[in-house]
């Protein structure tokens, strides 16, 4: 048993301390170029800005460790802060009940991925690209392209405001990656997540629910992108239908620069937040010195080529070493 989480916490660990240095190098040398970069206001805005991607990161990793992707998850998310909206300003439910209900319905749309998944025996990848569509086509249905205003102002505190000078939808992802990382580090379920990734067959074998874990982490990734919608509706005060739209690639670059391998069995949220870190300060820096926002878009296409193409590599030659 000790050798297990011995060899367990060498999978979640090693990737982290590379990616925290270079997290740590992008952050001195952003500091250097920028007069602005260490201001209190630039990072609010890149703490606030993390924390939305960040929750998608950290669903997206821990399906990565399962050898599943979800390209439904900004949609999810998107659909689920614009039903909590409805369900405040059209049918006048208490706030924080919408807000409850809404990430209740993130969790049973990732439940319903991942059990297409399972029982259909279908790939992840290709089938979220189908049911994105639905989330996405559902949000038009429901909004008609139109943002839902009049969000009560008693919740959204939770989007704008912050403790202690630290930004509240920041402080909520921190919490969820606390749970998450715990999951995945002291629990039975989280041990049987790597067995899952690096040996579905072999993890059957052993007598381990494999189907019923892939669908409960799909259910959680789902639950966690719903989070991330209505938050994202607490702070910009309206329910906008284009919520999610750019939750898509940034998450999973994010992952692999952490060090959570695209074949899966290997890495852990914490290294996903820390590459999501990376990719929130270069876009910042991108900002900082007035180039257009609408590079960003190909920044982050960029780091997705060039983090999985780097994973691929890796992985080959630690095959042939083997």
């Amino acid at each position: 048993m000790n050798a297990q989480s011995s060899n367990l916490m060498n999978k979640m660990r090693s990737p982290i301390a590379g990616v925290f240095v270079a997290l740590a190098i992008i952050f001195t040398l952003s500091a250097l170029i920028s007069p602005y970069f260490l201001s209190g206001y630039n990072l609010s805005v890149i703490a606030r800005g993390l924390a939305f991607v960040g929750l998608i990161t950290i669903a997206q990793s821990m399906l990565m460790v399962l050898g599943e992707l979800d390209l439904s998850l900004g949609m999810i998310g998107g659909l689920c802060g614009v039903v909590s909206g409805i369900l405040m300003v059209r049918y006048g439910f208490e706030p924080y009940t919408a807000m409850v209900l809404a990430v209740i319905m993130g969790g049973c749309l990732g439940l319903l991925n991942g059990l297409l998944v399972t029982v259909l025996r279908l790939h992840s990848l290709v089938l979220t690209i189908g049911t994105a569509g639905i989330f996405g086509g559902a949000n038009l249905v429901l909004t008609r392209g139109v943002a839902i205003s009049g969000i009560p102002r008693e919740v959204q505190y939770l989007g704008r405001g912050a403790l202690f000078g630290v930004p509240a939808p920041f402080i909520i992802m921190l919490v969820a990656l606390a749970i998450a990382s715990f999951m995945m580090l002291k629990t039975p379920m989280g041990r049987y997540m790597y067995a899952i990734g690096n040996n579905q067959a072999g993890a059957r074998m052993l007598g381990i629910r494999v189907d019923y874990i892939r669908v409960m982490v799909f259910a959680a990734a789902g639950a966690l992108a719903g989070l991330a919608g209505v938050l994202m509706v607490a702070r910009l005060g309206t329910a906008q239908p284009s919520i999610g739209n750019t939750w898509v690639l940034a998450p999973i670059a994010a992952s692999v620069i952490g060090g959570v391998a695209t074949t899966g069995g290997i890495g852990s949220p914490i290294g996903a937040i820390f590459g999501a870190g990376i990719i929130a300060i270069i876009e910042n820096i991108i900002v900082l010195f007035g180039v257009s926002p609408y590079w960003q878009g190909i920044v982050s296409g960029v780091i997705v080529v060039l983090a999985i193409s780097f994973d691929a590599v890796s992985r080959r030659y630690l095959r042939q070493d083997a």
